[in-house]
């Protein structure tokens, strides 16, 4: 009776260790990983102030659009 319930449990825990060992899944844990630490990072100084900059010429161009 106790062999039953085994076998019944060995295919789930092999499925379990073919996905850990699946080079997509694999992949995709890497994946995650990298997002997740980009996430996190601090965007530079320089950066915010190119997007503010491109922000105002964009706000120019439309208020000259608009009168024309």
């Amino acid at each position: 009776m106790n062999s039953k319930k085994e076998d019944r449990e060995l295919p789930a825990q092999s499925g379990r260790v073919a996905d850990i060992l699946d080079p997509n899944n694999q992949i995709g844990i890497r994946l995650r990983s990298l997002y997740a630490a980009v996430q996190e990072e601090v965007i530079p100084d320089r950066f915010l102030d190119l997007l503010e900059k491109l922000d105002h010429v964009e706000r120019l161009a439309t208020v000259q659009t608009g009168k024309e």
